[in-house]
């Protein structure tokens, strides 16, 4: 099943949502393979470690050191991996607003982790942005 590729239709209908819970980059080096039974929503190698994104408690609960806590926002359009100008978009907005946005990219969706602080107000910036 491929996803929208038309910007335009992806701004209409993204239909952003605020996800329960917080959640904090970590990074880990050496034993990363028992890291990933702490369930992260998401991961990337790189060469200082193993960057995971996890659910505080998570991280709090293995002693695992973070930076900013987040609070993590799903635009419910499936979009294709392809598309062009959603991200630019998506940041714009916030932007504009003056919230730092780290945007993950998967196959059917995108998501956006903001700051805790500023997470209605990231909700609003993109739901004005879809016109919702």
């Amino acid at each position: 099943m491929s996803g929208e590729t038309d910007l335009a239709r992806l701004l209409a209908e993204m239909n952003p949502i605020l996800r329960e819970g917080e959640y904090v980059y970590c990074t880990v080096q050496g034993d990363t393979a028992s890291r990933l039974a702490l369930e992260p929503i998401g991961t990337f190698r790189e060469a200082e470690g193993l960057t995971l994104i996890l659910e505080r408690s998570q991280a709090d609960a293995a002693g695992l050191a973070y930076g900013p806590v987040l609070r993590l926002i799903t635009l419910s359009v499936h979009s294709a991996l392809e598309a062009v100008g959603l991200t630019a978009a998506v940041s714009a907005a916030l932007t504009r607003a003056g919230i730092s946005a780290n945007v993950v990219a998967a196959y059917y969706h995108d998501h956006i982790l903001v700051p805790a602080a500023d997470a209605d107000r990231a909700l609003e910036a993109l739901r004005g942005l879809s016109g919702a």
